[in-house]
Protein backbone atom coordinates (compact mmCIF):
# COMPACT_ATOMS: atom_id res chain seq x y z
CA UNK A 1 0.00 0.00 0.00
CA UNK A 2 1.17 3.12 -0.93
CA UNK A 3 1.44 6.16 1.37
CA UNK A 4 -1.27 7.95 -0.97
CA UNK A 5 -3.61 5.06 -0.70
CA UNK A 6 -3.04 4.92 3.25
CA UNK A 7 -4.30 8.83 3.48
CA UNK A 8 -7.15 7.92 1.01
CA UNK A 9 -8.35 5.27 3.17
CA UNK A 10 -8.01 7.86 6.38
CA UNK A 11 -10.11 10.24 4.48
CA UNK A 12 -12.34 7.35 3.27
CA UNK A 13 -13.27 6.26 6.26
CA UNK A 14 -12.62 9.44 8.46
CA UNK A 15 -10.61 6.92 10.88
CA UNK A 16 -6.83 6.36 11.75
CA UNK A 17 -7.80 3.36 13.51
CA UNK A 18 -5.81 0.71 13.94
CA UNK A 19 -6.47 -2.91 15.84
CA UNK A 20 -4.04 -5.64 17.05
CA UNK A 21 -5.26 -8.86 16.92
CA UNK A 22 -3.32 -9.91 20.12
CA UNK A 23 -5.16 -12.92 20.05
CA UNK A 24 -4.88 -14.63 22.85
CA UNK A 25 -6.83 -18.28 23.72
CA UNK A 26 -7.17 -18.39 26.96
CA UNK A 27 -9.18 -15.07 26.94
CA UNK A 28 -11.17 -15.47 23.77
CA UNK A 29 -15.18 -16.19 24.74
CA UNK A 30 -15.53 -19.89 25.48
CA UNK A 31 -17.98 -20.90 23.25
CA UNK A 32 -15.24 -20.16 20.21
CA UNK A 33 -13.24 -23.29 21.50
CA UNK A 34 -15.84 -25.27 19.83
CA UNK A 35 -14.25 -24.36 16.13
CA UNK A 36 -11.10 -26.21 14.93
CA UNK A 37 -9.29 -22.99 15.25
CA UNK A 38 -10.77 -20.58 17.83
CA UNK A 39 -8.05 -17.73 17.40
CA UNK A 40 -8.87 -17.39 13.75
CA UNK A 41 -12.27 -17.76 14.45
CA UNK A 42 -11.76 -14.89 16.93
CA UNK A 43 -10.15 -12.96 14.69
CA UNK A 44 -12.45 -13.20 11.27
CA UNK A 45 -15.27 -12.13 13.55
CA UNK A 46 -13.19 -9.32 15.24
CA UNK A 47 -12.93 -8.11 11.98
CA UNK A 48 -16.06 -8.62 10.10
CA UNK A 49 -17.63 -6.35 13.10
CA UNK A 50 -14.78 -3.82 12.49
CA UNK A 51 -13.65 -3.35 8.75
CA UNK A 52 -15.68 -0.37 8.10
CA UNK A 53 -14.25 1.61 11.07
CA UNK A 54 -10.59 1.08 10.98
CA UNK A 55 -7.82 1.68 8.33
CA UNK A 56 -5.32 -1.21 9.95
CA UNK A 57 -4.58 -4.36 12.09
CA UNK A 58 -2.07 -5.41 13.78
CA UNK A 59 -1.53 -9.06 14.76
CA UNK A 60 1.39 -9.37 17.38
CA UNK A 61 3.10 -12.42 15.76
CA UNK A 62 4.48 -13.70 19.84
CA UNK A 63 0.62 -14.69 20.26
CA UNK A 64 1.14 -17.16 17.21
CA UNK A 65 4.16 -17.90 17.47
CA UNK A 66 3.41 -19.66 21.27
CA UNK A 67 1.24 -22.22 19.63
CA UNK A 68 4.07 -23.34 16.94
CA UNK A 69 3.66 -24.06 13.55
CA UNK A 70 -0.79 -24.34 14.06
CA UNK A 71 0.19 -20.58 14.89
CA UNK A 72 2.09 -19.37 11.91
CA UNK A 73 -0.94 -21.42 10.11
CA UNK A 74 -3.75 -19.27 12.20
CA UNK A 75 -1.50 -15.86 11.63
CA UNK A 76 -1.16 -16.72 7.80
CA UNK A 77 -5.07 -17.47 7.71
CA UNK A 78 -5.82 -13.81 9.35
CA UNK A 79 -3.56 -11.65 7.31
CA UNK A 80 -5.29 -13.98 4.32
CA UNK A 81 -9.14 -12.46 5.75
CA UNK A 82 -8.08 -9.01 5.93
CA UNK A 83 -9.59 -6.94 3.13
CA UNK A 84 -7.06 -5.80 0.59
CA UNK A 85 -7.81 -2.48 1.39
CA UNK A 86 -6.89 -2.32 4.77
CA UNK A 87 -3.06 -1.89 6.06
CA UNK A 88 -1.81 -4.81 7.61
CA UNK A 89 0.84 -4.83 9.93
CA UNK A 90 3.23 -7.45 11.41
CA UNK A 91 4.32 -6.86 14.77
CA UNK A 92 7.41 -8.48 15.40
CA UNK A 93 9.67 -6.04 16.40
CA UNK A 94 12.50 -8.44 13.84
CA UNK A 95 16.20 -7.04 14.25
CA UNK A 96 19.12 -8.93 13.57
CA UNK A 97 22.17 -9.03 11.01
CA UNK A 98 21.90 -8.30 7.23
CA UNK A 99 21.23 -11.98 5.79
CA UNK A 100 19.10 -12.83 8.63
CA UNK A 101 17.16 -9.84 8.58
CA UNK A 102 16.44 -10.23 4.61
CA UNK A 103 14.75 -13.87 5.92
CA UNK A 104 12.41 -11.88 8.17
CA UNK A 105 11.60 -9.72 5.49
CA UNK A 106 11.06 -12.71 3.13
CA UNK A 107 9.14 -14.26 5.88
CA UNK A 108 6.54 -11.36 6.17
CA UNK A 109 6.44 -9.46 2.84
CA UNK A 110 6.71 -12.89 0.87
CA UNK A 111 5.40 -15.58 2.58
CA UNK A 112 2.41 -13.26 4.74
CA UNK A 113 1.99 -10.43 2.70
CA UNK A 114 2.14 -8.14 4.88
CA UNK A 115 2.22 -4.46 4.09
CA UNK A 116 4.65 -3.56 7.09
CA UNK A 117 6.63 -5.29 9.52
CA UNK A 118 7.96 -3.61 13.10
CA UNK A 119 11.82 -3.85 13.37
CA UNK A 120 14.13 -2.66 16.29
CA UNK A 121 17.13 -0.43 14.85
CA UNK A 122 19.53 -1.43 17.55
CA UNK A 123 22.37 -3.81 15.50
CA UNK A 124 21.83 -0.21 12.85
CA UNK A 125 21.49 0.70 8.91
CA UNK A 126 22.41 -3.13 7.77
CA UNK A 127 19.80 -4.71 9.96
CA UNK A 128 16.96 -2.57 8.74
CA UNK A 129 17.39 -2.06 4.82
CA UNK A 130 16.37 -5.40 3.66
CA UNK A 131 13.10 -4.68 4.72
CA UNK A 132 13.59 -1.65 2.43
CA UNK A 133 13.79 -3.33 -0.51
CA UNK A 134 10.74 -4.20 -1.19
CA UNK A 135 8.58 -1.96 -3.47
CA UNK A 136 5.49 -0.65 -1.68
CA UNK A 137 6.45 -2.35 1.46
CA UNK A 138 6.75 -0.46 4.44
CA UNK A 139 9.32 -0.63 7.42
CA UNK A 140 7.95 0.77 11.10
CA UNK A 141 10.98 1.64 12.92
CA UNK A 142 10.69 1.17 16.51
CA UNK A 143 11.70 5.11 18.28
CA UNK A 144 10.27 5.48 21.80
CA UNK A 145 7.73 2.72 22.93
CA UNK A 146 4.86 2.57 25.70
CA UNK A 147 6.10 0.31 28.10
CA UNK A 148 8.16 1.34 31.22
CA UNK A 149 11.23 0.20 30.76
CA UNK A 150 11.43 2.69 27.60
CA UNK A 151 13.15 4.76 30.28
CA UNK A 152 16.01 2.27 30.68
CA UNK A 153 17.60 2.99 27.34
CA UNK A 154 15.21 5.00 25.61
CA UNK A 155 14.97 8.32 27.38
CA UNK A 156 18.77 8.90 28.24
CA UNK A 157 20.50 11.86 27.41
CA UNK A 158 23.50 11.72 25.69
CA UNK A 159 26.56 13.44 26.74
CA UNK A 160 30.14 14.41 25.59
CA UNK A 161 32.87 12.13 26.31
CA UNK A 162 34.36 15.15 27.97
CA UNK A 163 31.49 15.86 30.33
CA UNK A 164 31.35 12.12 30.95
CA UNK A 165 34.80 12.61 32.51
CA UNK A 166 34.09 15.75 34.68
CA UNK A 167 30.73 14.61 36.06
CA UNK A 168 31.56 10.82 36.24
CA UNK A 169 35.06 10.83 36.40
CA UNK A 170 36.24 13.78 37.84
CA UNK A 171 39.09 14.36 35.53
CA UNK A 172 38.45 18.07 34.91
CA UNK A 173 36.89 16.79 31.08
CA UNK A 174 38.03 19.05 28.61
CA UNK A 175 36.08 21.15 25.61
CA UNK A 176 32.60 18.96 24.46
CA UNK A 177 32.85 17.09 21.21
CA UNK A 178 31.15 19.52 18.83
CA UNK A 179 30.16 16.33 16.36
CA UNK A 180 28.14 14.27 19.89
CA UNK A 181 24.41 14.89 20.07
CA UNK A 182 24.91 16.52 23.37
CA UNK A 183 21.60 17.17 24.95
CA UNK A 184 19.64 14.55 22.74
CA UNK A 185 17.59 11.62 24.01
CA UNK A 186 18.76 8.52 22.85
CA UNK A 187 15.48 8.17 21.31
CA UNK A 188 15.88 11.18 19.07
CA UNK A 189 18.94 10.20 17.80
CA UNK A 190 17.89 7.09 16.41
CA UNK A 191 14.82 8.87 14.80
CA UNK A 192 16.99 11.35 13.20
CA UNK A 193 19.70 8.33 11.93
CA UNK A 194 16.71 5.64 10.85
CA UNK A 195 14.54 8.83 9.14
CA UNK A 196 17.92 8.80 6.93
CA UNK A 197 18.27 5.00 5.66
CA UNK A 198 14.27 5.22 4.45
CA UNK A 199 11.54 7.79 3.04
CA UNK A 200 8.21 9.00 4.51
CA UNK A 201 6.51 7.00 1.70
CA UNK A 202 8.37 3.39 3.21
CA UNK A 203 9.44 4.12 6.65
CA UNK A 204 6.87 4.38 9.60
CA UNK A 205 7.54 5.20 13.60
CA UNK A 206 6.64 3.35 17.12
CA UNK A 207 5.79 6.51 19.15
CA UNK A 208 4.15 5.24 22.28
CA UNK A 209 0.78 6.97 23.06
CA UNK A 210 2.29 6.88 27.27
CA UNK A 211 4.98 9.63 25.21
CA UNK A 212 2.78 12.52 24.24
CA UNK A 213 5.48 15.29 25.55
CA UNK A 214 8.00 13.71 23.00
CA UNK A 215 5.60 14.08 20.15
CA UNK A 216 6.70 17.40 19.22
CA UNK A 217 10.11 16.82 19.63
CA UNK A 218 9.89 13.96 17.34
CA UNK A 219 8.06 16.05 14.88
CA UNK A 220 10.49 18.58 14.02
CA UNK A 221 12.78 15.63 13.35
CA UNK A 222 10.44 13.53 11.18
CA UNK A 223 7.76 15.86 10.17
CA UNK A 224 6.30 13.59 7.08
CA UNK A 225 6.80 10.51 8.51
CA UNK A 226 3.86 8.30 9.43
CA UNK A 227 4.15 6.86 13.32
CA UNK A 228 2.61 3.88 14.50
CA UNK A 229 1.25 4.68 18.08
CA UNK A 230 0.23 1.61 20.47
CA UNK A 231 -0.40 2.32 24.09
CA UNK A 232 -4.53 4.13 23.64
CA UNK A 233 -6.39 2.12 25.88
CA UNK A 234 -5.31 -0.53 28.61
CA UNK A 235 -1.66 1.14 28.84
CA UNK A 236 -2.96 4.71 29.27
CA UNK A 237 -2.05 6.78 26.65
CA UNK A 238 -4.15 9.75 25.83
CA UNK A 239 -5.29 10.21 22.32
CA UNK A 240 -6.71 13.48 22.46
CA UNK A 241 -3.06 14.70 23.38
CA UNK A 242 -1.49 12.12 20.73
CA UNK A 243 -3.93 14.07 18.24
CA UNK A 244 -2.59 17.50 19.37
CA UNK A 245 0.82 16.86 19.69
CA UNK A 246 1.20 14.24 16.45
CA UNK A 247 -1.00 15.05 13.30
CA UNK A 248 -0.01 16.46 10.35
CA UNK A 249 -0.83 17.14 6.85
CA UNK A 250 -1.91 13.95 6.03
CA UNK A 251 -2.79 12.56 9.19
CA UNK A 252 0.20 11.06 9.99
CA UNK A 253 -1.00 8.92 12.89
CA UNK A 254 -2.01 5.12 13.07
CA UNK A 255 -3.34 5.39 16.47
CA UNK A 256 -3.40 1.20 17.84
CA UNK A 257 -5.83 0.08 20.62
CA UNK A 258 -5.70 -3.82 20.98
CA UNK A 259 -7.32 -5.34 24.39
CA UNK A 260 -9.16 -2.18 24.77
CA UNK A 261 -11.26 -3.04 21.49
CA UNK A 262 -10.60 -6.86 21.27
CA UNK A 263 -11.78 -7.71 24.84
CA UNK A 264 -14.89 -5.03 25.37
CA UNK A 265 -16.74 -8.49 25.16
CA UNK A 266 -16.56 -11.56 26.97
CA UNK A 267 -19.70 -13.20 25.84
CA UNK A 268 -21.26 -14.50 22.69
CA UNK A 269 -21.67 -10.56 21.39
CA UNK A 270 -17.74 -10.19 21.89
CA UNK A 271 -17.91 -8.94 18.29
CA UNK A 272 -20.17 -6.29 18.40
CA UNK A 273 -19.15 -5.20 21.75
CA UNK A 274 -15.66 -4.90 20.08
CA UNK A 275 -17.46 -2.59 17.46
CA UNK A 276 -19.14 -0.56 19.86
CA UNK A 277 -15.21 -0.07 21.73
CA UNK A 278 -13.84 0.96 17.58
CA UNK A 279 -16.72 3.38 17.31
CA UNK A 280 -15.99 5.27 20.43
CA UNK A 281 -12.42 5.86 19.27
CA UNK A 282 -13.16 6.79 16.07
CA UNK A 283 -15.72 9.29 16.98
CA UNK A 284 -12.94 11.40 18.40
CA UNK A 285 -10.54 10.52 15.43
CA UNK A 286 -13.32 11.62 13.37
CA UNK A 287 -13.79 15.05 14.93
CA UNK A 288 -9.79 15.63 15.04
CA UNK A 289 -9.99 15.03 10.94
CA UNK A 290 -12.59 17.61 10.26
CA UNK A 291 -10.87 20.16 11.92
CA UNK A 292 -7.63 19.52 10.37
CA UNK A 293 -7.34 17.42 6.86
CA UNK A 294 -10.96 18.25 6.33
CA UNK A 295 -10.25 22.04 6.09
Amino acid sequence: MTRSALFEEIKKKQSFLCIGLDTDIALIPKHLLQYADPVLEFNKQIIEATKDICISYKPNTAFYETEGSKGWETLKKTFEYIPENIFKIADAKRGDIGNTSQKYAEAFFKNMNCDAVTVSPYLGADSVKPFLKYAGKWTIILGLTSNEGSNDFQNKELISPARHDKEVLGSGGGEKNSGNSEGQKLYETVIQTASGWGTPENTMFVVGATHPEALTKIRNIIPDHYLLVPGVGAQGGSLTEIIHHGMNSVCGLIINSSRGIIYAGSGKDFAEKAREAALLINAEMKKALELTINN
